[in-house]
């Protein structure tokens, strides 16, 4: 546990402490990108697209995801994502159609090749990846972790929509 200046008052504890977690945030987002991407190199991914297809994988997602949804889910701009998704169907992982229902919005689909890479050749590294980071974690350690991020992430999604409030 790192030390605090105690000599403070408790708000001043907390904004420092608050300092060094979202130091730790940005630090962990920085080693994900450059060790994860390094997990699955081989397989001529990133973790940017790793996250393109993970989201493209899950129930519901099979028949395809708006380019506007795909954005919002990975909580990302849509121009960020317009040149991963670029790059992505270049590489034969996904492809992109007008969606029949409103030809002004494009539709992502993982490709049948893409789908080989995530399932077959990804997810096995993915998973160890997930072990080494995770070895020194039990089940409650990850479920608590998770929920503190859940947190975060609610509170920063407040404030990202400009609830009342939420950025005081």
């Amino acid at each position: 546990m790192p030390k605090v200046k105690t000599n403070g008052t408790r708000e001043e504890a907390k904004l420092e402490l608050a300092n060094r977690l979202f130091f730790r945030l940005y630090q962990c987002a920085n080693m994900l990108h450059k060790t994860g991407s390094r997990a699955v190199e081989v397989e001529g991914l990133t973790t940017q697209q790793w996250a393109v297809l993970g989201a493209l994988s899950r129930e519901g997602a099979q028949h395809g995801v708006s380019i506007g949804d795909l954005a919002k889910y990975l909580m990302v701009s849509r121009q960020n994502l317009a040149g991963l998704v670029g790059r992505m169907e270049r590489d034969g992982h996904i492809a992109v159609a007008a969606d029949t229902r409103d030809r002004r919005s494009r539709i992502v689909t993982m490709t049948a090749a893409g789908r080989r890479v995530w399932q077959d050749r990804a997810l096995p590294k993915i998973h160890a990846y997930y072990d080494k980071v995770l070895a020194d974690f039990s089940i409650n350690d990850i479920a608590h972790a998770l929920h503190y991020l859940l947190k975060m992430l609610e509170a920063m999604q407040r404030i990202d929509q400009g609830e009342p409030g939420a950025d005081d």
